[in-house]
């Protein structure tokens, strides 16, 4: 008797978002399982990010169902998406460049000490940020370093041990290659990659750059207009299949 698959790590069907007159997703599908990454391509203004911000809870889709390892979810807020093990990080990564590396990593999140009094427990905040950067083998100097002194590859590296440290198990990526140069754009391919390896977490990244993200990702899904027009295994298509989809939208609707 053949056993039923495990459900995907996230998993939605026909998600509908109106802005008013706009419908900026009109029946989004998308699924994603452990150890996969899914990567999501499209220009500004196909759809990526309402899709994106809905995932996390910030946006309530109008129509849809979002289902979380097959459990059937209607999160109200970021923080309830959070606590299905959900994390984000943005393209502003939501970094303070005055404080610590290890006092960022728990922003929002800080550890007290007890008693009446209830101060910040700064040195287990140090030694847990230590352990969370060794852990999936980001190398810093010094966690006492202040962010705003870091590479950009260096402060991406920071805000993705931070939402692996708040024990995500479904991390969305937006456009976490992007401006970047390619020593700094390896620094964070490699952490994905080990983060992948781990195979306990489903990693969803927004992307403009077609080549990287068919390196990095095991499916990819193009989005034009608010739609899911194209997907597939990324070693079963190319760029040039992919800018060719684009180039025949961009040529019918200049015919219309």
């Amino acid at each position: 008797m053949s056993q039923t698959p495990n459900p995907p790590a996230l998993r939605a069907e026909g998600i509908v978002k109106r802005f008013g007159q706009i419908e900026a997703l009109s029946g989004v599908a998308m699924h994603v399982a452990n150890g996969e990454m899914l990567g999501i391509l499209g220009d500004n203004g196909a759809g990526k990010s309402t899709l994106l911000k809905i995932l996390t809870g910030f946006h309530r889709p109008d129509a849809g169902q979002i289902y979380v390892r097959g459990e059937p979810v209607a999160f109200t807020s970021v923080d309830h998406a959070r606590s299905f093990g959900i994390e984000c990080v943005y393209q502003d990564l939501a970094l303070v460049n005055g404080l610590s590396i290890f006092h960022n990593m728990f922003l929002n999140r800080e550890l007290l000490r007890p008693g009446l009094l209830r101060l910040l427990d700064h040195k287990e905040m140090r030694r847990r940020a230590v352990e969370a950067l060794a852990e999936i083998g980001v190398n810093i100097p010094s966690v006492d370093l202040e962010v705003g002194r870091l590479s950009g590859g260096q402060r991406q590296a920071i805000a993705v041990a931070r939402a692996v440290a708040s024990k995500a198990r479904i991390l969305l990526l937006d456009e976490p290659l992007a401006a970047m140069g390619a020593r700094e754009a390896g620094l964070i391919i490699d952490l994905i990659e080990r983060l992948k390896a781990r195979g306990d977490i489903a990693i969803v990244m927004i992307a403009h750059n077609y080549a990287q993200t068919l390196e990095l990702c095991d499916r990819v899904m193009l989005m034009q207009h608010g739609e899911v027009t194209y997907e597939s295994a990324a070693k079963e298509t190319s760029v040039a299949e992919l800018l060719d989809i684009i180039r025949r939208e961009y040529q019918a609707a200049r015919r219309a």
